[in-house]
């Protein structure tokens, strides 16, 4: 039986009326992180516009592979190995991205690496969409998300709730801009940054 993850199921929908409107005028997704593929599987065969190209590190990619030969639609590119501290990204042009819950488990130095190579990846004008807790420095945390970070950083202690202060740093040094940020279930945010586009 295949990995089945609650969470995509209940945040699907919330996370699907976001990305209906942001990219409405986009054609190329780039998932970083797709988990268990319940996401691109959903996203997909409700965005049929998009073409989506669903990633994961190698030792997650079987069960990835498994679920989009199962339940994948037309619109969904075979699963690809993507660790972010690769030098050299396997698709080289999207102008859109999508990422959920994988910030704060990832080390802040492999943050710094996503954001390089999504700042190398994703088209000028393109956008980038990331789901998951964050913590803002004028906004008290739910204590969901302070229980939430203590086992995370218990578990790892170089992973956590990013502050959304520092994750809008690291985006504007790769040229994108906080274009949205947008409340869902369970004190998640969606944060959309867009890409600065090509000067003339």
């Amino acid at each position: 039986m295949l990995p089945f993850s609650e969470a995509c199921e209940r945040n699907k929908g919330p996370i699907l009326e976001i990305l209906r409107s942001r990219f409405a005028k986009s054609s190329q997704v780039l998932e970083i992180g797709s988990g268990t593929g319940q996401h691109a599987v959903y996203f997909a065969a409700h965005l049929k516009h998009l073409t989506w190209q669903p990633t994961e590190r190698l030792n997650y990619l079987p069960n990835l592979v498994q679920r989009i030969q199962a339940e994948g639609g037309t619109n969904i590119r075979p699963p690809t190995v993507l660790d972010v501290t690769q030098s050299v990204w396997p698709v080289t042009r999207v102008d859109a991205m999508f990422t959920a819950n994988t910030l704060h488990i990832m080390s802040w130095g492999e943050v710094a690496a996503l954001f390089r190579g999504i700042g190398t990846t994703l088209a000028p004008g393109g956008l980038l969409c990331i789901y998951g807790p964050f913590v803002y420095q004028d906004r008290p945390t739910a204590p969901s998300n302070i229980a939430f970070d203590r086992m995370l950083q218990e578990r790892d202690p170089l992973s956590g709730l990013r502050h959304i202060e520092a994750v809008i740093a690291a985006a504007a040094e790769v040229g994108l801009t906080l274009a949205g940020d947008y409340d869902q279930p369970a004190n998640n945010r969606i944060l959309v940054f867009l890409k600065e586009p090509a000067t003339p």
